[in-house]
């Protein structure tokens, strides 16, 4: 990448990630998340002519970064651009009258030119607009789901989305500040969440805001329904022995990775009383990782980043897929 972006992506697990996709150089593949085009660059470089990578992202200034790159890349390699999220996987492949791929990566954080870039409004370490929107054409903002949701609503998602198990207390503060002003910055919203948080728990090692922004940034976004989406649709997409790696960051997305895998391995639901299986449920693939690949002690020198990430990959096999009711 050269000097003059200001773009600061660092590809996380990326090397693990270039040989989990075991890419072919005539091939297919997808990076659903081009974010600052670290991955995509990667992908495209271990492409022959015949090859042809597919980068998709919602984020306008993410798809600038990477048709900035295009025009820089020494490639005969087709790489194509797309903006949409990327549950939309499916209508992507269509219209570029696509039936199958050879592989797909979905790097499911926020990049680190997201979380830098004080505009954006997704870091609780900074101060700015209370945005979080990755879509910055989307109506609905941070601020909009922290001034103008409900109580009930808003306790929900910090919970749901957050895991946070001070949701009451933080809403509650929350509440009681924006009967008087609305909330409209990250700085603000922080200091709110560490006034109602208990002296106990400020000493974590994680900053306490992080779980609300989490939460509050899935809820704007509306990520875990479209990584759902992408789970449900892009596997059977797939060539024979075609690759799907996801890459992760907390405990809600992987436990959907890990579990829309299995279900493609093991997808028989006939009770274990059964002697054989009825239900006629087929197999479309096999999980490559039984225990995600986390990054190394070196990388997470490098990238702090990385600490949280995990690496899962799907490989489909030969079996023809059986869609059920």
């Amino acid at each position: 990448m050269s000097r003059d972006s200001d773009f600061s992506h660092r590809p996380v697990l990326f090397e693990e990630c270039m040989q989990a996709l075991e890419i072919r150089r005539d091939g297919i593949y997808v990076d659903c998340t081009a974010g600052g085009g670290g991955h995509s660059l990667g992908i495209l470089s271990r492409l022959g002519p015949n090859g042809t990578l597919i980068s998709l992202d919602k984020d306008d200034r993410a798809l600038a970064e990477c048709e900035r790159l295009r025009s820089e890349a020494d490639s005969g390699s087709n790489w194509i651009l797309r903006k949409t999220d990327f549950s939309r996987i499916g209508s992507v492949l269509d219209e570029l009258e696509i039936e199958q791929i050879d592989g797909a990566l979905a790097d499911l954080g926020v990049s680190s030119h997201q979380l830098d870039t004080l505009e954006r409004g997704f870091s609780y370490g900074s101060d700015g607009p209370l945005d979080m929107r990755m879509d910055d054409k989307q109506e609905l903002t941070a601020a909009k789901v922290v001034n103008e949701y409900s109580s009930d609503r808003l306790i929900t998602i910090l919970r749901d989305f957050g895991e946070e198990r001070f949701a009451g207390r933080i809403v509650g503060a929350i509440e009681a500040c924006r009967k008087s002003k609305r909330i409209e910055t990250t700085s603000e919203l922080a200091a709110i969440i560490l006034r109602a948080m208990p002296s106990k728990s400020r000493k974590e090692d994680q900053n306490p805001a992080r779980r609300t922004f989490q939460a509050i940034r899935i809820e704007v976004n509306n990520e875990l329904l479209s990584v759902s989406e992408l789970l449900e649709t892009l596997p059977s997409r797939l060539n024979v022995k075609g690759r799907f790696a996801v890459i992760s960051f907390h405990s809600l997305e992987d436990r959907l990775v890990k579990e829309a895998f299995r279900k493609l391995e093991t997808p028989c639901v006939c009770p274990r009383e059964f002697p054989v299986c009825i239900c006629n449920r087929k197999s479309l693939g096999r999980s490559i990782t039984k225990k995600p690949i986390t990054a190394s002690p070196e990388e997470i020198k490098i990238n702090k980043r990385s600490k949280s990430a995990k690496l899962r990959i799907f490989e489909r096999n030969e079996e023809k897929w059986i869609t059920w009711l």
